[in-house]
């Protein structure tokens, strides 16, 4: 999100910056060059506009775009630009100082909100949306959270270093993107590639991870039963790990770090897997609603370079704000 609101601001400078040089060259005098400039003005705010808020409504990178609402709106901005062409085709030349300065004014205010957001959300904040039912209760769906991105350090841009770094530890909630080495790597019933995930870290680097009857156990120890900790009250699915075939049983750790553990075991997963050891810089990760998530049991460690924030602070709806725990 926050490299869109950054192209979005470098658009809205560049198009300022154009536009003074236009006005100091006295092209706008022209009343036709005038209609079509403040005809572009507003395709490209409008536009710009309508891109964020309908990427925000498809839940982010790697979300299904609405393609059908963004042509709907984008039509409606083509007539509304055409209109403003007609409309101002033989404006006077005493008329358009007003329109120019609000024009420039809008182009400044977006330009630096955008900078300004897009540093933010890179260093400091970023929203995020729940979208499904993989941590209630401590997240519900649609509840909208503030992700601290210093919790583990600064980033350092275009570098998977921090400045100022600090550990993650188990029972972190965290934020994270999608661990899919490609777009057409298939988890979770379709494609997850570049969507942002939240789940709670349950094992480090180094660990040992084991799953059964759907209770963790790390380095041979079942983990004690959290508050936060939702099962249902469904019946356990296993299988006989004699009955698994040899190369699938001496591979079990590299299927699982390559992604493809699910395409092997489907649902098993859920109530017995493992163990296997995490990884050097990975994470094991868990949604608190333990039988309706599909976590690193299904799609392997969570790379600490994937890993943007922590879960910090829920902003909406009004009945739900406070931290995250």
């Amino acid at each position: 999100m926050e490299a869109r609101l950054f192209i979005v601001a470098c658009i809205m400078y560049l198009f300022a910056w154009g536009s003074r040089r236009a006005i100091k060259s006295n092209i706008l005098k022209d009343s036709k060059l005038f209609a079509a400039w403040h005809s572009i003005y507003l395709l490209l705010i409008l536009s710009c506009g309508l891109y964020l808020i309908l990427f925000v409504m498809s839940g982010g990178p790697g979300g299904e775009f609405p393609w059908i609402k963004f042509i709907i709106g984008f039509l409606l901005i083509d007539a509304f630009a055409a209109y403003s062409f007609l409309k101002n085709i033989h404006l006077e030349t005493n008329k358009q100082k007003p329109l120019i300065k609000s024009a420039l004014d809008w182009c400044n205010t977006v330009y630096f909100a955008g900078f300004v957001a897009s540093v933010v959300m890179f260093f400091f904040l970023q929203a995020f949306k729940i979208p499904s039912a993989s941590m209630r209760d401590t997240l519900l769906e649609g509840d909208h959270l503030f992700v601290n991105k210093m919790a583990y350090g600064l980033k350092i841009p275009f570098t998977q270093k921090r400045l100022w770094e600090k550990p993650i530890k188990r029972g972190d909630i965290i934020v994270f993107e999608f661990p899919a080495e490609t777009r057409d790597q298939q988890n979770c019933g379709g494609r997850q590639y570049g969507r942002d995930f939240v789940k709670r870290v349950i094992a480090l680097p180094g660990d040992t991870v084991e799953v059964q009857d759907s209770r963790a156990y790390v380095n041979g120890e079942l983990q004690p039963l959290q508050p936060y900790e939702k099962f249902d009250a469904i019946s356990r699915t296993h299988f006989d790990p004699s009955e698994v075939p040899a190369p699938i049983a001496q591979d079990y750790q590299q299927i699982w770090e390559n992604h493809e553990l699910e395409q092997v075991f489907g649902m098993f997963l859920r109530d017995q897997f493992g163990p296997v050891v995490v990884p050097p810089n990975t994470y094991f990760a868990m949604g608190d609603n333990r039988d309706n998530s599909c976590d690193s049991r299904f799609w392997g460690p969570v790379p600490q370079k994937n890993i943007k924030g922590k879960a910090w602070l829920i902003h909406w709806p009004p009945n739900r704000m406070g931290t995250v725990k």
